[in-house]
């Protein structure tokens, strides 16, 4: 089997910067873009780290191939990124976003000691945060995405956009205002469709089961104000992972996307100390 070159596994939107010999694979969220993770592997590679994002299969593309798209393609994506990571560094560590954390808690899984370590930044197993409808997750959710109706239907992500700052968001807001097709390389769905939804929901099925062979040194990174995902899902994945180098830092004053909000710069910090600690 011909091994391809990372450029052409990242896609057009992913980003590499080589800085040593520890690598990071950096993992966005679902519906996101690698534009989410880009500031905070900057940071990263201010401490020596190199770092790589790919475009998730289906995303940064128009709503029908993120539709067409499963878990198992997104995290495809990761898997044949890590084996070239792997190729060329002494060590790799997973640093996955929201549903990218329970990506990257599969790889963990799988590749073993092979993998350094993993950081979950705001992992969701529950969609059960604060700007998040309990009627209508539990009542519409099930009905929907278990029906044909799953194909005809999308869920709108209300502001704050998983964005405490007030700067930040609006730029989101202007963007969202003036966006068109073309836009979705940028920033991307923030309709997500129910088939996807129901994509998420056997991810987090497949991550569930993981855990119980999950060893390797893992940071989970939550905020105590997280729109989405309360930090229910932080307890959630520490008190079932199989890990026993656990370490947990939990932030305030920020929201669910803790690469773009308030706390950006410290948590990264955090990351780069954690990954160069277990390399």
């Amino acid at each position: 089997m011909t091994q391809r070159p990372l450029g052409e596994l990242l896609g057009p939107n992913g980003f590499f910067e080589s800085r040593g010999e520890t690598a990071v694979l950096l993992v966005h969220g679902l519906t996101g873009t690698p534009s989410e993770m880009r500031h905070f592997g900057r940071q990263l590679t201010r401490q020596g780290l190199t770092i790589a994002c790919p475009q998730l299969a289906g995303h940064c593309d128009s709503v029908s191939a993120l539709k067409a798209s499963t878990w198992e393609d997104w995290y495809r994506t990761v898997d044949d990124c890590f084996e070239a990571l792997a190729r060329d560094h002494k060590h790799v560590h997973v640093v996955g976003l929201s549903m990218g954390a329970l990506l990257g808690l599969v790889l963990a899984a799988k590749k073993k000691e092979r993998l350094a370590g993993v950081t979950l930044l705001s992992p969701t197993f529950f969609y059960d945060g604060w700007n998040m409808p309990k009627w209508r997750r539990r009542l519409l959710l099930p009905l929907i995405i278990y029906s044909p109706l799953r194909h005809l239907i999308s869920w709108e992500e209300p502001p704050p956009y998983g964005i405490k700052d007030e700067r930040v968001r609006a730029m989101v807001t202007s963007v969202l205002k003036s966006r068109d097709s073309r836009t979705a390389d940028k920033i991307g769905h923030f309709k997500t469709p129910a088939t996807v939804i129901r994509e998420s929901k056997r991810l987090i099925r497949a991550a569930t089961d993981c855990l119980k062979n999950v060893y390797r040194p893992t940071l989970i990174v939550h905020s105590t104000e997280d729109d989405m995902a309360s930090i229910k899902n932080a307890y959630f994945v520490s008190e079932r992972i199989a890990s026993q180098q656990v370490e947990t830092f939990f932030v305030d004053d920020t929201y669910h996307v803790l690469t773009l909000d308030k706390r950006k710069n410290e948590i990264a910090s955090r990351v780069a100390t954690f990954c160069i600690a277990n390399a």
